[in-house]
């Protein structure tokens, strides 16, 4: 019995080595190539929550240095689409000796689980976070059925 248990031991050792291998051949091509794909992962896309309150659907959105003149909200039946973007420009007169947050566009596209009702949808932008309350069209809403 101990063999197989130090047998599956071995292998997620195993594992654990070739997992840490491989990342850290990334991170040292990564920066090789001037470049960290993982974190520009992060940052192009915003990050979303997307709630289902009965009645409604409610959306979070982070869009941090995204302006409300520079984010489109579209909606079509049962189909959200977030575009935009976020300008980094460097001051006239001024040299960048590091530049993190670059300017990035993106569009970020949902299928809801049900059709919203696209005439009563409320959309805020504060503090760089989006709420969207999506209200459900009348067929989508849940009933209450009575048994007799």
């Amino acid at each position: 019995m101990w063999t197989r248990t130090n047998d599956i031991d071995r292998m997620f050792s195993a594992m654990d080595l070739l997992n840490s291998r491989m990342n850290r051949l990334f991170t040292e091509y990564d920066r090789s190539a001037g470049r960290d794909f993982r974190l520009r992962a992060n940052n192009d896309t915003p990050k979303t929550n997307l709630y289902d309150l009965g009645d409604k659907l409610q959306l979070i959105a982070e869009l941090p240095g995204v302006a409300k003149a520079d984010l489109n909200v579209r909606i079509q039946g049962n189909y959200l689409e977030l575009s935009g973007s976020r300008k980094s420009e460097v001051p006239e007169g001024y040299k960048a000796h590091r530049v993190e947050r670059g300017s990035i566009t993106f569009t970020r596209s949902f299928t809801l689980p049900t059709d919203v009702d696209s005439e009563r949808v409320e959309a805020v932008l504060r503090d760089g976070v989006l709420t969207m309350n999506l209200p459900k069209i009348e067929a989508a809403k849940p009933k209450q059925i009575t048994i007799s």
